[in-house]
């Protein structure tokens, strides 16, 4: 049996800990976030900086450096990397700043990361809600930014992304990015209108997608080099939210090999569905590559759609995605009468491994 998404009685009963309204809430949240990281002090960091490690491995962290490396590709001049696993590279030194990101503050990976950086004399600023990090941070004197608790990682963009980009800035390591940083809380209003849960399935693209997608296999495509972010986000909050097996890839890199997976037989290949993301500072090049994407997987594919991203500045317009990408993952989900923010695996690898399970707060 699928639940009708328009039943919002139903989807807020299915919804025990709210993930919807918080998502509805991102405009009060990025606010929030943006006021915290004006007050974030990190004067203590010292220049020269010549790369930069970001230590972090959720839904949240993770997220926020993919989307920092691609809203800022052409702009930032040194070069600045995401670090998922235990140890660091050897390019850290003391002219290494290293930004630790652990919400919980105890994620095991990010706390060895962080040890390790400590031992190697790195420049350290540190984004967390509390924890072993927090207590490191204090410990050392390194600069830190105690942000909201209470809520999944993957959910908190606003604590974390607008943090990292505001160091990037106080280093003058970018140029200032309120007059984008307003103009994509702006539009949060807007489109919560449109994807939220009392918004109808006609009027509703969000909801769409998920019906669309009800019994496939979905695949999100980006571009490059501003758009594989987006792409990499969806894909990953479809299967932290949705409980699906999702996949990404970006154009037009996927065409040198992936592509030549669509010659899967007819059969296998009508059970995956098809998301294509349009931006208005993609080549022409690129354009070309998605239409002709988008014309080829629609003669095999189960069903394509492709989606263009909204707004004025190239951070409105990544924001966009994600915002659209968010609801679909929550309606895709509760389709299914699933509860979207359980996370279930993820918490039987942390049980297995000794860890504390991912917990929330029940408003």
């Amino acid at each position: 049996m699928r639940i009708n998404l328009d039943d919002v009685k139903v989807l807020q009963e299915l919804d025990t800990i709210r993930a919807l309204q918080d998502t509805e809430a991102y405009e009060e949240q990025f606010q929030a976030g943006l006021k915290l990281s004006d007050d974030f002090d990190v004067s203590n960091i010292s220049a020269p900086i010549e790369n930069i490690l970001v230590l972090g491995t959720g839904g949240g962290s993770a997220a926020s450096v993919n989307l920092i490396k691609s809203y800022l590709f052409d702009e930032l001049q040194v070069p600045l990397q995401l670090n998922q696993g235990y140890t660091i590279p050897a390019f850290v030194n003391e002219r290494t700043l290293v930004i630790v990101v652990s919400h919980s503050g105890n994620t095991e990976e990010v706390v060895s990361g962080y040890e390790a950086a400590i031992a190697k004399g790195a420049q350290v600023a540190v984004i967390t809600a509390g924890g072993t990090v927090l207590d490191m941070a204090r410990e050392n004197g390194h600069a830190y930014l105690l942000v909201p608790g209470g809520m999944m990682p993957r959910i908190v963009l606003g604590y974390i992304f607008l943090p990292i980009l505001a160091i990037l800035t106080k280093l003058q390591l970018v140029s200032d990015k309120r007059a984008e940083v307003e103009e994509t809380i702006a539009l949060f209003r807007a489109w919560k209108q449109e994807y939220g849960p009392d918004s109808p399935i006609e009027q509703n693209e969000a909801k769409q997608i998920a019906v669309e997608l009800d019994g496939l296999v979905p695949v999100v495509y980006g571009t490059l080099p501003y758009f594989d972010a987006p792409a990499w986000r969806w894909k990953n909050q479809l299967g932290e939210n949705s409980k699906l097996m999702a996949f990404w890839n970006a154009i037009p890199s996927l065409h040198h090999d992936e592509a030549v997976g669509w010659d899967s037989p007819a059969a296998l290949l009508k059970g995956f569905h098809f998301t294509l993301i349009r931006d208005c500072e993609d080549s022409e090049k690129t354009v070309k590559r998605v239409e002709i994407s988008a014309d080829i997987l629609r003669e095999r594919a189960g069903a394509v759609r492709v989606v263009h991203s909204r707004g004025e500045s190239r951070l409105a317009r990544l924001f966009s995605i994600v915002y659209l990408a968010d609801f679909v993952s929550l309606y895709a989900a509760l389709i299914r009468g699933v509860d979207p923010t359980p996370v279930e695996v993820i918490n039987l690898f942390k049980q297995k491994m000794g860890q504390p399970l991912v917990t929330v707060q029940v408003k």
